[in-house]
């Protein structure tokens, strides 16, 4: 009995003074924290020197489960794996990663006391928009005030962001513009018809792809018409192209009419058209060869079903220019201008002297060449003069 406790004791020292030079395993470093995205595969490394004998383990920390021990896979979750790499790097992997796996994970040495340490998955979430909450096109009447949301989802939680489709600027409360405008929400008070059209709702948070929602905004309101020139003259003859302006939504029906209010038709003398541009409508009225028949007021007339309204342009008649045959006169201050008087008036009675103060008076305004012809005129009949009295010499 003696000799067996004396052998178990040399035993104990034995061992005892083996174990002061067995390696104890240690962590090698710590464990990187990892974020990936949802669907791909991510993976937390785990580095151990002087493992020896020892076991390691993987655990997810928040539900206490056993994932993997050494090299066997312990769960029942078939996206799970271990790899290891000369017993120093064990890897978990985590496949085609869902929302749900996102936490804490711990690699654990089977040591006494136990030994861990822990690493954090994080799992990101492209953004995308929730059909429920968000608003659909919408439908309002002009003056009124209207809210538009958007809802989404992703981690970290998407940031919202309001743009019109076109890149037109917004106006904000305060009378400002702006390319953009965020939150979840977009409020325009007393909408009216520049506010119509296409708004995208934008959601991002870093994860790629960014995704967006379109959302039409249709304002009603009845027809406006302007009209640039409202009198308008015209010779006969000539052809004539009357416009007006309308703004409506619902679209309009748009038509010209005469002074009785018969409408006008295509035709050979008439030429309604019509360009449509969203809620704008200009509409020309061309009228061919003018005649005397064609003078007088036209509407042109918008309606839709909140209301109608109509404009009139009148056209008149525009008299011809005489054609003058008379060659146009220059007057000269400086040149001097044949005048009759003196000698010239023998014999003149005093009508004849009036009359030609009056010719004087119309001799100012001759230019060069009636001058040049008058005094052609006047040597031939002094010539007729001469040669008689020449004669009776």
């Amino acid at each position: 009995m003696a000799a067996s406790l004396v052998l178990l004791l040399v035993v104990f020292i034995v061992l005892a003074a083996n174990s002061e030079f067995i390696d104890v395993p240690r962590f090698g470093e710590p464990i990187i924290n990892v974020t990936a995205p949802v669907g791909r595969e991510a993976t937390l490394v785990c580095v151990v020197d002087d493992l020896g004998s020892y076991k390691v383990a993987w655990l997810r920390v928040d539900t206490q489960t056993i994932l993997t021990i050494h090299n066997h896979v312990i769960t029942k979750n078939h996206r799970i794996g271990v790899t290891h790499s000369d017993h120093r790097t064990w890897i978990l992997h985590v496949r085609e990663i869902r929302q749900a796996d996102r936490g804490w994970y711990m690699c654990q040495i089977n040591t006494d006391p136990m030994k861990s340490q822990v690493g954090f998955l994080d799992v990101v979430v492209p953004p995308d928009i929730l059909d429920s909450p968000t608003s659909t096109d919408m439908v309002v009447r002009e003056g009124s005030s209207v809210t538009l949301r958007c809802a989404a989802s992703g981690s970290p939680a998407p940031n919202i962001t309001w743009r019109r489709e076109g890149g037109e600027p917004i106006t904000l409360p305060n009378g400002q513009e702006a390319t953009n405008v965020e939150g979840s929400t977009f409020n325009i008070s007393r909408v009216n018809r520049l506010h119509m059209g296409a708004y995208l709702c934008i959601a991002s948070n870093g994860v790629p792809p960014s995704v967006s929602k379109r959302i039409m905004l249709t304002v009603h309101f009845p027809p406006m018409i302007w009209i640039q020139n409202q009198l308008i003259g015209s010779r006969e003859g000539q052809q004539l192209t009357l416009e007006c302006h309308s703004e409506a939504y619902p679209k309009s029906i748009n038509y010209w009419t005469r002074d009785k209010g018969e409408i006008i038709a295509h035709g050979a003398k008439y030429e309604p058209v019509l360009v449509e541009q969203m809620y704008k409508v200009i509409m020309r009225l061309t009228i061919k060869a003018l005649g005397p028949g064609d003078y007088g007021a036209y509407k042109c007339v918008s309606k839709n079903s909140l209301g109608d309204t109509d404009g009139t342009i009148k056209v008149y008649p525009v008299l011809m220019d005489k054609v003058s045959t008379a060659k146009p006169r220059h007057k000269d201050k400086n040149r001097l201008r044949p005048k009759y008087g003196g000698h010239n008036e023998i014999g003149d009675s005093g009508g004849l002297a009036k009359q030609r103060e009056l010719k004087v008076g119309a001799y100012d305004e001759l230019d060069e060449e009636d001058s040049a012809a008058t005094q052609a005129t006047l040597s031939a009949a002094l010539l007729l003069i001469v040669f008689p009295l020449l004669a009776m010499v």
